[in-house]
């Protein structure tokens, strides 16, 4: 099946729950609309707007040397490179993302940002595939040392949302990965349609940033937020090993939730409630030129881990629901933060109803 045919079927199952993004009547600007140069003409926060159903944006996006400690609330991400990424994550320790997802802050592999550091030894399995159209990361971490709770098993973090001001609120992407990984390149790229989706959770990760200069047909394929129930399993699928440090080229992924039987190409859409098991296996696309690294040659300076570690293990379940554990092992062919948070369900609900509530009430 063509590219641009396939770019069509997502096109379509967007529309069909577009329905449920709904602008908020106070901050109608959706967050993919607004665009800043980096450094210079980012705002101090993107999104103040106190008069927001879900109120400001409780960070900042004006990041520098005087933010840069582990306490920064800075909301201004990079992706980079497998030495120089970013992931969003809690706050506050011991907590989860469904009731977080809203206020996550950045933390880096690298100083310099003005954001939170990835403490040393954090970060187990890294594996990162480039392609033409979007570059994708995804691998294994001690969630306990980012703020995550040690049981929760994550969920989607994206820069649309019920309310299309994001998750986390005003947070912004930007990198220096495009159009050529590994040039010399100090332009920062903003990336509006950042991390196809971030999943964090189940002590593993992925994301994917799109290529702004791709067509939005094939933004949309490749980094869609509506099967956020299915995880990395379904929407990133990877070959990351707990244990691997790997940059590789990769072809392109399959678009989640289009897939063949019979000879026909299908469209899946995933339910908004209950457990479901999705009606295919997710393949991963052939990859190349594989180099492999040291971690230590890759993360350098940074904090001291603090606090309890928790097992790093993998999560490759076929099976999500709004509750339950993930499944599988330390091989981890596709790390998930797949099905566990139920708060990630109830988030997610809460905040459509809320929104198409203050809709109806305001029109």
């Amino acid at each position: 099946m063509s590219r641009s045919a396939l770019s069509a079927l997502i096109v379509l199952v967007i529309a069909s729950r577009s329905a449920f993004a709904q602008p908020d009547p106070a901050d109608p600007t959706p967050l993919t609309a607004k665009h800043y140069a980096y450094p210079t003409g980012i705002p101090y926060q993107v999104d103040p707007v106190t008069s927001a159903i879900r109120g400001p944006q409780t960070g900042y996006n004006i990041c520098n040397s005087t933010t840069q400690n582990q306490q920064s609330q800075c909301q201004t991400s990079m992706v980079n490179n497998i030495d120089d990424f970013c992931l969003w994550a809690p706050p506050q320790p011991n907590s989860t993302i469904g009731d977080t997802e809203a206020w996550e802050v950045a933390w880096c592999t690298k100083s310099g940002y003005g954001t939170r550091l990835i403490p040393e030894g954090a970060l187990t399995g890294v594996q990162m595939l480039v392609t033409s159209e979007y570059i994708q990361i995804a691998g294994f971490i001690d969630q306990t040392q980012v703020d995550l709770a040690a049981g929760d098993y994550g969920g989607e973090l994206d820069p649309h949302g019920a309310d299309l001001r994001g998750n986390p609120l005003g947070g912004l992407l930007y990198s220096n990965a495009f159009p050529k990984i590994g040039a010399d390149n100090s332009t920062y790229t903003q990336v509006t349609d950042w991390n196809r989706q971030v999943f964090i959770g189940g002590n593993s990760f992925c994301t994917t940033i799109c290529n702004p200069s791709s067509s939005s047909s094939d933004q949309s394929s490749y980094c869609q937020n509506i099967y956020d129930r299915m995880g990395c399993t379904y929407n990133m699928p990877n070959t990351a090993q707990n244990g691997t440090f790997e940059v590789c080229d990769s072809d392109l992924k399959s678009p989640v939730g289009i897939y063949t039987s019979n000879g026909a190409t299908l469209t899946y859409t995933q339910p908004n409630t209950g457990d479901f098991t999705p009606p295919y296996t997710p393949s991963v696309p052939a990859s190349s030129n594989c180099v492999t690294y040291h971690s230590t040659d890759l993360y350098t300076a940074l904090p001291t881990p603090t606090g309890s570690t928790s097992t790093t293990s993998g999560a490759g379940a076929s099976h999500t629901g709004s509750s339950g554990s993930a499944s599988g092992s330390s091989s981890a062919g596709a790390p998930a933060a797949t099905n566990g948070a139920s708060a990630l369900g109830i988030s997610s609900v809460a905040g459509i109803l809320g929104t198409l509530f203050a809709v109806a009430f305001l029109s």
